[in-house]
């Protein structure tokens, strides 16, 4: 099959799994059944292909949606955030220090693989600053990928069935009218904020820039509206497909041993992520729930996204992942030189 077929068909089994979701009233359900439909028939060696050429379309989506939840108090809230920064700091250094031996010694990586897949930063810049310094790319993908399948499913499923809350398609719908000039704002952060984040080389450019350039058009009141609700879903769905579809070529024989120690890794961050929020609760006063999703091992896209579901505050979940990754961008290198300068090799 050429390219083409292979990535509708990709959208059709992820549309089909969103919707089953959807059906049974799962929390998250078309990015969640969009992944996982699309996941299984990857590993079932289906002739399918993520729309990976499309994905910074729709991440751009999903971050125009986010920064519209940005309000006028966010500088003076902000202000308040650096005592939960300088934890979320700690808390990325022990996690570190707690998982990167788990990846060396539980799953049998040699030290350099495990360092950079025990790393708590983003699937891109781990594979490649790991692959750059003699890591073995396909543990620290498999690592990465099924990291933030993981804890998208256990935090959307803790958040709907241990809290009972609204987790689900529901709770993401648009409340204010979009007008022409709206929608016509909206498009321009989406463009020109994708075409900033590359120019200031953010992580996550096509997330991040339209997040900032919608941020700034909500918090000083240009406009309220948000994206349709019908396209936020179709960019949860391709989204959830490109994820589902990382798992192309991966049998399960190794898929099954890998789940089990990304499982094992993610439950040690997870409970080191609870104790951290709540650290930030008895200090700053933030509620356990937002703080784990400030803490959670999950992509930033998508803790955003549940965190939008449960009407927690938008910009410290994001502030708090961006800092986290480009902590992790800049110290995993450093550390790594230093640890391997120090060993000898």
């Amino acid at each position: 099959m050429t390219n083409l077929p292979r990535i509708v068909l990709a959208l059709l089994i992820g549309t089909v799994g969103g919707a089953a979701f959807y059906a049974l009233n799962l929390p998250l359900p078309w990015m969640l059944g969009a992944l996982f439909a699309t996941m299984v028939a990857s590993v079932a060696k289906a002739p399918i292909l993520g729309p990976a050429r499309i994905r910074p379309a729709v991440v751009a989506v999903i971050g125009v949606l986010l920064g519209s939840r940005f309000t006028t108090d966010f500088l003076e809230q902000a202000s308040g955030w650096i005592g939960t920064v300088a934890i979320l700091m700690v808390y990325v250094v022990v996690v570190a220090v707690v998982v990167v031996p788990f990846y060396r010694f539980v799953g049998k990586f040699d030290w350099v693989t495990a360092y950079f897949a025990g790393m708590p930063g983003g699937l891109t810049e781990m594979i490649e600053i790991g692959e750059a310094n003699g890591a073995k790319p396909a543990p620290i993908i498999l690592a990465h990928s099924l990291r933030i399948v993981v804890t998208i499913s256990l935090i959307a499923i803790w958040f709907r069935i241990v809290q009972g809350q609204d987790v689900g398609a529901s709770s993401l719908k648009a409340e204010a009218a979009l007008s022409w000039l709206d929608a016509a704002l909206l498009l321009a952060s989406a463009i020109f904020g994708s075409l900033l984040g590359t120019w200031l080389r953010f992580p996550a450019p096509s997330f991040l820039g339209p997040l900032l350039l919608s941020a700034l058009l909500h918090i000083t009141g240009v406009t309220s509206s948000v994206p349709p609700a019908l396209l936020v879903n179709v960019a949860q769905v391709i989204l959830g497909t490109v994820l589902g579809s990382r798992f192309l070529g991966i049998s399960p024989r190794t898929l099954v041993p890998a789940a089990g120690l990304s499982i094992g890794a993610t439950l040690l961050t997870m409970v080191l992520a609870y104790g951290a929020a709540l650290v930030m609760t008895a200090v700053a006063g933030s509620s356990t729930d937002q703080a784990m999703l400030a803490l959670a091992p999950g992509g930033l896209t998508e803790m955003g996204l549940i965190a939008l579901a449960i009407q927690a505050d938008v910009a410290f979940v994001a502030l708090h992942h961006v800092v986290r990754i480009l902590f992790v961008i800049v110290l995993a290198p450093l550390a790594f030189h230093i640890l391997a300068r120090r060993s000898g090799k």
